[in-house]
This record gives structure tokens, C-alpha cells and sequence, in this order.
């Protein structure tokens, strides 16, 4: 793809900038041919797919749908992604629920082949859902090729507010961002926690998630992010963070005082 993001700028002033022009720009990178014709492909072809051996003999079919959640690396690994779509989520000893990365939950959910009454390949809207997660993510990886701090914002930004908003316990969407390694590293950043973390017992890490969230937003649930202004507050703090570590447009002593003030 020859699509490049405008992101002249870096950091807290760069993710302003993002949010301002964003509607634009992946107005502009949906209309990019190769895009266009990937989710042209998979909207009039998805619905002919019932099972989940039939997505993963379609190359083009297969490269959306991992592509909607994060997954192109697994591409080439047709036989795994087909075993993780086939056991689906329902039973506790599916594939997918045996996986720490929680974005294969999230596909195998998402396409419901282990469901009785059919997948939701078959289902109005659903390749239209698909398709715009894919356009989504795909822009984020653009954004990143030039500022990864941006693709992870962009991203927390997106799943923040959908696991809030889910039925699942408050444990299980803190289980659920720990699996997945992008809001894993906004949330320690943004936390202040340090890279040995991931070694302590999971349950431990849960427990000074909880207690160090409540600390910094007077919540320690999930479901506190279904609150736009709470994702915006945690996203800065992380950019911010960011900028700390790595000294980027401001002087410490400036994103001292800006944390102070948020």
C-alpha cells in the first residue's frame, strides 16, 4: 500500500492532531485500490462461507478476517486458525480459550462456527462489521509504521470502549486486556509499572491493576471506559508516560506538571 498517515508530530501534540484529521485520513486510505478491493472481495463473498475450513481455503477471504483482529501474522498458519475457529468460545476447553492472547477469543467469537443455529458469516451486517474492523485496523498499522505510541492509542481507544461495554464479569475484561499485548503495554505505561510485571503471579497482576487504576481515576473496573472521557484520560496519561521515557517535545518537568493537572 502506498498510503502514508499525515503525522508530523510525535507524542501528546501528534495524538491531537490524529484525532482531528482522522475521519479524513481513513476516508482517504479506504479508497486506497488494494484496500478497496480486499473488502470488496469479502463482502460478496463471505456469505457463501459456513464453516470454518472453507474461510481458510480462501486466501482473500482468510486476510480480512485475521486482519479484522489483529492476526495477519497467522496468515501462513491455516491449520491452527481453522482448530481455533471450529472450537469457538462456548466450551471452557476451546482452543481459543486456552490461548493467553486474547484477540483469538475475540475471532472465534466474532465468527461463531461452533454455534448451532449457523456462523455469523450468514448473518446481514455482519460482513459490513468485518470489513470496517479490518479498514480500521489496517490504518492503525499504517499509523504505526511511522509512531507505534499512536497505533497503540488508536487501538485502545477502539477496544477499551467495546470490553467495557460487554457482559462478561469485571475480572474477566481485566483478564482479557492482560491477554492482549497491546492494551497491556497502555495500561503499564500509563501505570507506571515496570517491564518485570508480567512475571508476577496473574492474579497478582490483576489485583495491582485494580489498585493501581483505582488510583489513578478513583475506578478499578473495566466498565468505568465505557465513559469516553475516562478512555481519553488513560490514552493521554500513556502518551505522556510515553513522552517521559523517552523525552520526546517536552521537558520532564512539563509532563510532571501536565500529569499533576490530569
Amino acid at each position: 500500500m502506498t498510503f502514508q498517515p499525515i503525522l508530523p508530530l510525535g507524542g501528546l501534540a501528534g495524538w491531537s492532531l490524529l484525532q482531528r484529521t482522522k475521519d479524513a485520513q481513513m476516508d482517504s486510505f479506504s479508497s486506497v485500490p488494494e484496500q478497496e478491493r480486499r473488502n470488496q472481495y469479502f463482502l460478496e463473498n463471505i456469505s457463501k462461507v459456513e464453516t470454518a475450513q472453507q474461510l481458510v481455503e480462501d486466501r482473500q477471504l482468510l486476510q480480512v478476517a485475521l486482519g479484522a483482529f489483529g492476526l495477519s501474522d497467522d496468515l501462513d498458519n491455516r491449520y491452527f486458525i481453522q482448530k481455533i475457529l471450529e472450537g469457538g468460545t462456548t466450551d471452557s476447553d476451546a482452543l481459543a480459550n486456552q490461548m493467553t492472547d486474547s484477540r483469538y477469543q475475540s475471532l472465534a467469537e466474532a465468527f461463531a462456527f461452533d454455534r448451532s443455529s449457523g456462523p455469523a458469516t450468514l448473518e446481514s451486517g455482519f460482513a459490513e462489521k468485518i470489513t470496517s474492523l479490518f479498514t480500521e485496523r489496517s490504518f492503525e498499522e499504517a499509523v504505526g509504521v511511522q509512531d507505534e505510541t499512536l497505533r497503540l492509542s488508536l487501538n485502545a481507544q477502539r477496544e477499551l470502549a467495546d470490553l467495557a461495554s460487554g457482559s462478561m464479569s469485571d475480572n474477566a475484561k481485566w483478564y482479557r486486556v492482560m491477554g492482549s499485548a497491546p492494551l497491556r503495554e497502555v495500561f503499564e505505561t500509563a501505570l507506571g509499572l515496570p517491564s518485570s510485571f508480567g512475571e508476577l503471579d496473574i492474579d497478582k497482576q490483576l489485583e495491582v491493576f485494580r489498585e493501581k487504576t483505582l488510583q489513578l481515576g478513583g475506578d478499578s473496573e473495566i466498565s468505568q471506559f465505557t465513559e469516553q472521557d475516562n478512555v481519553d484520560s488513560l490514552v493521554e496519561r500513556y502518551l505522556l508516560m510515553s513522552q517521559l521515557d523517552s523525552g520526546l517535545s517536552m521537558s520532564s518537568a512539563q509532563i510532571a506538571i501536565t500529569l499533576l493537572q490530569s
